[in-house]
Order: structure tokens, then sequence, then C-alpha cells
């Protein structure tokens, strides 16, 4: 009967009892210079107060910055610049003037830009700035062919952007062809 553990008078020790001996410490301590010291104990405790005061005070600032909205956003469409509307028109013009000053690599960029157009204008895919060019390849309603074309030009930008891969005049060109053929592939609903 005297096994059981409510009869047990041994002390057990709290993992969190060095916690609670450094707080009795600090405040014998504050209690010890209250005493010997009582102008600096009020002067450190209205410091600890303004200190305390200045804490909440920016946390009020902080929570409010963050949630007070500062950027106002449109709906999703074609991007813009200027106040005109960017259609694939327009990239393709700026890809061939990129492409004449030897910027390949931007070029591509732009080339690439004209076929998500083509295909948000022919309802394959929907358009958004942020979305990444392998976002496209997945949501593109393209047949088979189209999809790996998709991918295959894709796979080519990234190499050539990010990957540093050089890209001349007859890389552009080819990239183009294979651009031009994409929008031909669109799946039927």
């Amino acid at each position: 009967m005297f096994a059981r553990p409510e009869y047990r008078w041994v002390a057990t020790r709290n993992p969190l009892d060095w916690l609670l001996g450094l707080w009795h410490r600090l405040l014998a301590l504050l209690e010890g210079l209250g005493r010997a010291h009582p102008v600096t104990y009020r002067l450190l405790a209205i410091g600890l107060a303004l200190l305390l005061v200045g804490l909440v005070v920016h946390m009020g600032y902080v929570v409010w910055r963050i949630t007070r909205p500062t950027v106002r956003t449109e709906p999703a469409g074609p991007a813009r610049v200027g106040g005109d509307r960017l259609d694939a028109r327009a990239h393709l013009e700026r890809a061939e003037e990129l492409a004449r000053l030897g910027r390949y690599p931007e070029a591509l960029a732009h080339r690439f830009l004209a076929v998500v157009l083509q295909l948000d204008a022919l309802r394959a895919l929907t358009f958004h700035p942020a979305k990444t060019p392998a976002e496209y390849v997945v949501e593109a309603r393209l047949d088979t062919a189209g999809r790996a074309s998709l991918a295959d030009l894709v796979g080519q930008l990234y190499r050539h952007l990010f990957g540093a891969v050089p890209c001349d005049g007859d890389a552009y060109r080819a990239f183009g062809a294979a651009a031009d053929v994409v929008p031909l592939h669109v799946a039927s609903h």
C-alpha cells in the first residue's frame, strides 16, 4: 500500500526550477538595491517602465504597418507600360528590336511573352505577370505536341536567361520558329 506514488516522500525536481531560482535571485537583488540605493532603484524602475512603454508603442506601430494596405493592385490582366496595353504584337516588335541589337537572351524573353499573350487571346491559358514560364506549361490547354513544344521553349528560355548558355542569332531564329507553331496546337475545349 505504501508503494503507491502518493506515499512517496521524496522531493521531485521540476525541470524549470533553475528558471524559478533565477527569478528569485533577481527579485532579491532588486530588493537589496531598493534598500541600499533607493534613488537608483527608482530611476531603474522608471527606465524599465519607459522601455516597456516604448516596446509596446513600437509593436503597435509594426502591427499597424503590416496590416494596413500599402499597395493597390489591379485585376490580373495583360502587362501595361505607360498605360498602353501590351499585346503579342508589341512583344514581337520589342523582341525583333532587341535581336537587331544583339541582345538575344532578352529578345527570347519578349518572344516567349508574345507566345503567352497569343495563347491568352486564344483562351488556352491566363496571363499573369507573376506566373513563371513553367507554370504556363502546366496550365496551357494544348495538345500533346503543343505542350511539348511549349515545354521545350521554356527549357531553352531558362538555359539562355538563367543558365548563361550563350545565345546567338541562329538560336533566336530557331526559338522564334518553334514559338510560331505553338498557337496552332490549342486543344479544343
